[in-house]
């Protein structure tokens, strides 16, 4: 599932070739799990609003319209698993598994794919802000915050979208081995000083992954349809049994909370 960088790398693609244009047509197909509202209260908010904005909430991509004589709303999309989001010309061919088309004034076509079904549509008339914290700007001490008194292991806290909205399997992986700490650790048994390398380390990683255009391991592609490059610094997730780049130690992998973790058990403590 794409993850805060992959989401924002295609929220920010999205916005630069679509904010300011008008969507004048919507077309959806019959595919009822795909859509979290009603398709005909999806097809009368977007027909005619203007998007301001499209950025990023979470692991949600979010199309801030305006709405001429109308209250203004957003536009939800949720990738899923397999989930992308294309601007196209109307000639090109339209790709499988193609739930929504949305003809703007532009003359390009803004299409949702997702082969497997498992990406939302929605809208709402109200300010959407996520589960959880945003782990880019949360200060230090609303971090520490997070995790006091919890007795869950550090790698499923950093997972629960209730604390920290976005972060994904990849990216705790990545931050856990960069700050240096163990994901079965307790998260509540952390001291400041691990809690504040996890934090720095969880906010450049992510801060390079989206630099690169995000870790491309599976079905990822951003507005262009291109791959991402992330995946080429992998410090541990999916390594397993190969050297760590840092002491050589075998990359280990076990199941914290039903999701495969990686970790070095040398220069995680």
């Amino acid at each position: 599932m794409p993850e805060l960088p992959e989401v924002e790398t295609v929220a920010n693609g999205v916005h630069q070739r679509v904010h300011g244009q008008t969507i004048v047509d919507v077309r959806l197909r019959k595919n009822p799990q795909t859509f979290k509202s009603s398709p005909s209260e999806i097809v009368d908010t977007l027909t005619g609003a203007r998007i301001d904005r499209v950025h990023r909430v979470g692991k949600t991509i979010v199309f801030d319209l305006t709405r001429a004589s109308k209250k203004p709303a957003q536009f939800l999309v949720h990738l899923g698993m397999t989930g992308r989001l294309l601007v196209s010309a109307p000639e090109t061919e339209i790709p499988p598994h193609t739930h929504a088309t949305l003809a703007l004034s532009s003359g390009k076509e803004l299409r949702f794919v997702d082969p497997r079904r498992f990406g939302r549509l929605s809208v709402l008339h109200e300010l959407y802000t996520g589960p959880g914290s945003e782990p880019l700007t949360i200060s230090i001490e609303d971090f520490i915050a997070l995790f006091r008194n919890r007795k869950t292991p550090i790698k499923a806290a950093l997972l629960n979208q209730s604390l920290l909205h976005g972060v994904g399997n990849i990216y705790a992986d990545e931050a856990l081995f960069h700050a240096g700490v163990r994901p079965r650790r307790h998260a509540g048994r952390l001291t400041r000083d691990e809690l504040t390398r996890l934090r720095a380390a969880l906010q450049k990683v992510l801060k390079h992954a989206i630099k690169l255009g995000g870790s491309s391991v599976s079905d990822y592609v951003d507005a262009d349809g291109v791959a991402g490059f992330f995946q080429l610094h992998h410090r541990v997730y999916s390594r397993t049994g190969e050297p760590c780049r840092t002491c050589k130690t075998p990359i280990e992998r076990i199941v914290i909370g039903g999701r495969s973790t990686h970790f070095c058990p040398a220069c995680q403590k």
